[in-house]
């Protein structure tokens, strides 16, 4: 089978990247480690996270995902087997924002729930527009420096800020965003292409979009009078109350018929052959939910059939 492998600077990663925010949220210890074990024992290697994760949940105070993810690889022993994104600056700005102190606090109570001495990936999840590009390029390096993180990437930010922060890595010889993380999938398109994706093609940026599967929307499950049973199903479903969602859907039942394949994986399959797109994220509750995400790596689209969907979703 051929090696499809994608880089991300350094890194070699699955082109499906674990998404981890549903670890200590939907999924309990028990489950979280069902669906790890299983990812990576399909030949799954990037696994992604956030200090924050998962906050929102009533008792939880975020770093939640972390530890579960800690735990697992020091039952397992396999932390040098996976590739590892998590991030830093999310939440309230007055809390955290990406201040020099912010950043070098964040990273230790990190690398502390996650049981490592090492971050592979390491995000600012949310731009900060009251810190200068200078102050946390300038603390992200430091860490690069020290052996703390080995690439660094940005999520939630303008293309002009990360044009800045592109150029001041440049001029200063400092450790430069290797990967961006957007919004991007089939139904939202408008969130990534355009000046985003541009300053990423021009820099050499990988994109590892979150929200592939438009909070599960994209699975299909979704259909006129169905209800479904998800923490996110109010969000899914009003795609179907739009003509291009629905579009949408058509053209994926086509593309995945043809293949003989789940709808999940045609549209993370139309994800990866997107100009910059390394490896989408994409989360799993429960390991029934992991093959279809999996034969990402195995579905390959015709030209045809891209523009089928390409102009389903326009």
């Amino acid at each position: 089978m051929a090696d499809t492998h994608k880089k991300i600077g350094n890194l070699s990663v699955h082109p499906l990247a674990l998404g981890g925010n549903v670890f200590g949220w939907t999924a309990d210890e028990a489950e979280s480690f069902a669906v790890l074990d299983a990812y990576a024992a399909a030949g799954g290697n990037f696994i992604d996270t956030a200090d924050i994760y998962s906050v929102w949940a009533p008792g939880n105070e975020g770093g939640e995902s972390e530890t579960v993810i800690g735990n697992w690889f020091a039952s397992r022993g396999n932390r040098a087997d996976i590739v590892l994104a998590t991030k830093v600056g999310g939440g309230q700005p007055e809390k955290r924002g990406l201040s020099a102190n912010a950043i070098k606090s964040g990273v230790e109570e990190s690398l502390r729930r996650l049981r490592t001495d090492y971050i592979d990936l390491y995000y600012t999840h949310f731009d900060d527009p009251s810190v200068p590009v200078e102050e946390f390029i300038t603390a992200l390096d430091a860490l690069v420096k020290e052996g703390k993180v080995r690439e660094i990437a940005a999520s939630n930010i303008t293309a002009d800020r990360l044009a800045e922060a592109l150029a001041f890595s440049d001029e200063s010889g400092l450790a430069k965003y290797a990967a961006i993380q957007p919004h991007y999938n089939l139904v939202s398109r408008d969130t990534y292409e355009g000046d985003l994706a541009d300053v990423a093609a021009r820099h050499g940026l990988a994109a590892v979009p979150y929200f592939a599967l438009a909070s599960g929307f994209l699975t299909g499950k979704y259909r006129p009078g169905r209800t479904v049973d998800s923490a996110r199903a109010e969000g899914a479903g009003k795609h179907l109350e739009s003509e291009r969602g629905r579009r949408v859907l058509t053209a994926l039942d086509e593309v995945a018929a043809a293949h003989d394949a789940e709808v999940a994986t045609v549209a993370l399959a139309w994800l990866n052959a997107q100009p910059t797109v390394a490896s989408p994220l994409a989360s799993a509750r429960t390991v029934e939910q992991l093959p279809a995400l999996l034969a990402v790596a195995d579905v390959t689209l015709t030209e045809a059939e891209l523009k089928r969907l390409t102009e389903a979703s326009a």
